[in-house]
């Protein structure tokens, strides 16, 4: 814990973000500078909760107690060393996760949590800043060769940690630049593209080898993995958008979300658009879906410089707190307001979408929408609700319904579920030596689950080519070390 009576003497407080008008002319982030002195006050108030249900509400299992009385005692080494024990990325969680640790934090009961989160982006960032976070120079190789396949966060935290371990890793990314979502799918006001390269150029440094525009199955041979490597671990990601089959969807204005969070983040870094070219400019736009994919449409949409934004979502507004059936500490589905909707974006729930409407060249200029109408877990349309609303950009932010079959998962003959995601035991499939981790096994999921799921395959490898691990496992919230 930090100071005992922190929680009373404190309330919940991050600094500043920047201002909307300053924000939305460029793609730096929308979070301002480290504030050592919030930092110091936010750590104050974690309690002497006795059980910290924090460890459970988060898939990491970070030792959040801890690390916040490191931080109220000025101790950033040992907050940082406490951080690192159980999460390769803080800088990213740091950033980017919706903090399900909050939600499970006891003074949330009464009161704003802590602000976990932001400790974390702060003590990884002090790291960095004071030259703690070093390479690990001194690895025993112990012979053995892995392949990772996907350099998203569960690739890169499984590669981290066999790393680590002492075998030879070999990330294998088909895109041009290393670090799947976190480089092409959340754009730069919420995540720096230079914390990425930051965090990669340590890997390689450590002894981690990229290979990008690399996509096995299609450029490198699944033969050739299956020769050189003594395990194989598929971190490709949910990668098949779910899309919606109505009327006119075959339109000219109608986009994948991701082509056009892709996009948005190869401008930023210089690159060249080789596919046409989505612009959100002057248009009147529509973003289909509620997550944070759709917020972060909408936030790229408004920079853009978009006639209008309009978010919408076929189940019902969430409630704006906690209710009986979303009890403490478990994670509650309530309304949530992003920075991206703080800049200008028109939300609207039970909204169902019925035809894509085309203007007299075929292009997208309508949408025929009606009211849902909810009972249970169905709904039916509102009658008289029909009408239409301008639109020339949609963009279809409705999720994934799994990774891509063809080429590699197929070559390898791995099981499917009955979701479509590789089918595994202990992060092993059904191939002997080959494993899975990430959205390609569990689905959809957060980045902060990606990392989790990286670290504890990255020990089944290990014990499948060792017998024996001295890599960390996350069981029941505990941190085990065997």
């Amino acid at each position: 814990m930090g100071k005992p009576t922190g929680f009373l003497e404190f309330n919940r407080e991050l600094p500043k973000k920047r201002e909307i008008k300053e924000r939305i002319k460029d793609y730096h982030e929308v979070d301002g500078a480290i504030d050592e002195a919030i930092a110091g006050k936010q750590a104050a108030r974690c309690m002497d909760c006795g059980t910290p249900f924090c460890h459970h509400g988060c898939p990491l299992g970070n030792i959040i107690p801890e690390f916040n009385d490191a931080v109220y005692h000025g101790n950033w080494k040992l907050a940082y060393e406490i951080l690192t024990s159980t999460n390769n990325f803080p800088e990213f969680t740091g950033r980017i996760c919706p903090a399900p640790c909050e939600t499970s934090c006891v003074l949330s009961i009464n009161k704003p949590a802590v602000t976990i989160e932001y400790l974390e982006k702060s003590i990884i960032e002090k790291a960095f800043e004071n030259g703690y976070v070093v390479p690990l120079k001194s690895i025993n190789r112990t012979g053995k060769k892995i392949a990772i396949v996907g350099s998203g966060p569960s690739g890169l935290a499984a590669a981290a940690q066999l790393n680590k371990a002492g075998h030879t890793v070999t990330v294998f990314e088909r895109a041009d630049e290393v670090g799947g979502l976190l480089r092409y799918g959340i754009p730069d006001f919420k995540l720096d593209k230079q914390i990425v390269e930051r965090r990669i150029r340590l890997m390689a440094d450590e002894g981690v080898i990229f290979k990008t525009n690399a996509e096995v199955g299609v450029t490198i041979s699944v033969d050739f993995l299956r020769e050189e490597f003594d395990a194989i671990l598929l971190c490709g990601g949910s990668t098949v958008p779910r899309h919606l089959p109505i009327p006119g969807n075959n339109l000219s204005g109608i986009h994948a979300a991701m082509d056009f969070l892709t996009q948005q983040n190869k401008r930023v870094a210089g690159k060249a658009i080789t596919s046409p070219e989505i612009w959100a400019t002057g248009k009147n736009v529509i973003v289909i879906g509620g997550g944070d994919t759709g917020s972060d449409c909408v936030g790229t949409s408004i920079r853009h410089g978009a006639k209008s934004v309009t978010q919408i979502e076929i189940l019902p507004k969430p409630p704006a707190e906690r209710t009986e059936s979303m009890p403490w500490p478990g994670w509650p589905t309530i309304l949530r307001t992003s920075t991206s909707h703080e800049e200008g974006c028109a939300r609207e729930w039970t909204i169902l979408t019925k035809e894509f409407l085309s203007d007299s060249e075929g292009r997208l200029h309508a949408l025929k929408i009606a009211d849902a109408v909810w009972s249970g877990n169905s709904f039916t349309e509102k009658p008289g609700s029909e009408r239409e609303i301008p639109c020339e950009l949609a963009l279809l932010a409705m999720g994934f319904l799994h990774p891509q079959h063809s080429g590699l998962l197929e070559q390898l003959g791995v099981d499917f579920d009955e979701r479509g995601n590789v089918k595994c035991t202990n992060y092993q499939t059904s191939v002997d030596g080959v494993f899975s981790a990430g959205d390609m096994r569990r689905g959809q999921s957060l980045v902060v689950w990606a990392i989790s799921e990286g670290r504890e395959a990255a020990r089944a490898i290990d014990l499948h080519l060792m017998g024996v691990s001295s890599l960390e496992a996350k069981e029941k919230g505990v941190l085990n070390i065997s």
